[in-house]
């Protein structure tokens, strides 16, 4: 079963790790956009881990699909130790 056909049209991910967070992403952009436009989802989010590598390619295929897109980026921050 379809979990995203569930969900409102006004539904929109804010946290997606994509194939370009090389640690854990696995989700393809493609595919997300897609998904994204199969749910109605008037946008969708990336925030891959420490890079923004695949935001160039996530912006033309949501613009292209008529999805809004918002990117992110997760971020370590680690305070100096003396």
């Amino acid at each position: 079963m379809n979990q995203a056909a569930n969900l409102p049209a006004s539904f929109v991910h804010l946290r997606m790790h994509t194939e370009f967070s090389v640690v854990d992403g696995m989700v393809r952009v493609g595919e997300a956009v897609k998904a994204a436009v199969a749910s109605q989802m008037p946008a969708l989010a990336i925030s891959d881990l420490s890079n923004l590598f695949g935001l160039v390619k996530f912006y033309k295929k949501a613009r292209s699909a008529g999805v809004k897109p918002i990117a992110a980026c997760d971020v370590w921050i680690e305070s100096a130790r003396d």
